[in-house]
């Protein structure tokens, strides 16, 4: 693999406080990639500087060698799209809201991929119904169902199975394993679910106290901890 994004020196700061620091970090193409620890440790933070939404205080990413800067290329930008975990969805109807990122990418609509989705995801029924009217776990699927008609070359999720039931846990693990194997979609997964990580990652990276401790292989990761930190996390000796 290569790495599609490289960050080095990395640092963010709100008001004042530091929320991240993370030395050096790869973003293999075509891999899938966890990022564990516990709340307020810098994975959505993290997430947030890989989407471009807000440049990092120190530090420089780069994106397939482009160096991440306020004026980065609106077909780089176009390449990467985030499923948030409280997903925004405009007071519109379900279907009018799959189309609205097409929509700001200027991309054909394809009734076929729509209904595709929809149809994968369970939300045929919903199609015309109000997005704000739906349960949290249905929000969720139809960010999810927004993001996949787009055809990202990345894909970024922030706890994307947290509103949902088994069932579900299981339809979304199926379609991201599948957009990565069949389309090789690269994914990065922020999650609390140790055992989703274990299903799902390539490498799997803990973060704790916005440092990046570990990031290696998940079976490794998880078995043969390098630092005493990773242990004390996978044994579960971490409490947040």
């Amino acid at each position: 693999m290569t790495p599609i994004y490289q960050l080095s020196a990395i640092q963010q700061r709100y008001n004042g406080r530091d929320v991240l620091n993370v030395r050096e970090m790869t973003v293999e193409r075509g891999e899938i990639l966890a990022l564990v620890g516990p709340s307020g440790a810098g994975k959505s933070t993290l997430l947030r500087l890989l989407n471009f939404l807000e440049p990092p205080a120190g530090g420089q990413i780069t994106f397939e060698n482009h160096p991440v800067r306020d004026a980065l290329p609106l077909e780089i930008r176009r390449r990467v799209t985030t499923v948030f975990q409280r997903p925004v969805l405009l007071q519109r109807s379900v279907v009018a809201n799959l189309r609205y990122g097409l929509e700001l990418r200027r991309e054909k609509f394809s009734p076929e991929r729509q209904a595709y989705w929809l149809e994968k995801l369970g939300l045929t029924h919903l199609a015309n119904q109000l997005a704000v009217k739906l349960s949290a776990g249905e929000a969720q699927r139809v960010a999810l169902a927004r993001a996949l008609l787009v055809r990202p070359d990345v894909l970024l999720l922030d706890e994307p199975t947290a509103n949902l039931d088994p069932y579900n846990v299981s339809l979304i693990e199926e379609i991201v394993r599948e957009e990565n194997a069949q389309r090789g979609v690269t994914v990065v997964l922020v999650t609390h679910n140790v055992f989703q990580a274990r299903r799902l990652a390539h490498r799997t990276g803990l973060l704790l106290n916005g440092e990046l401790i570990e990031l290696g292989e998940t079976t490794r990761f998880f078995t043969q901890p390098k630092r005493a930190e990773t242990g004390a996390f996978v044994r579960g000796e971490l409490v947040y």
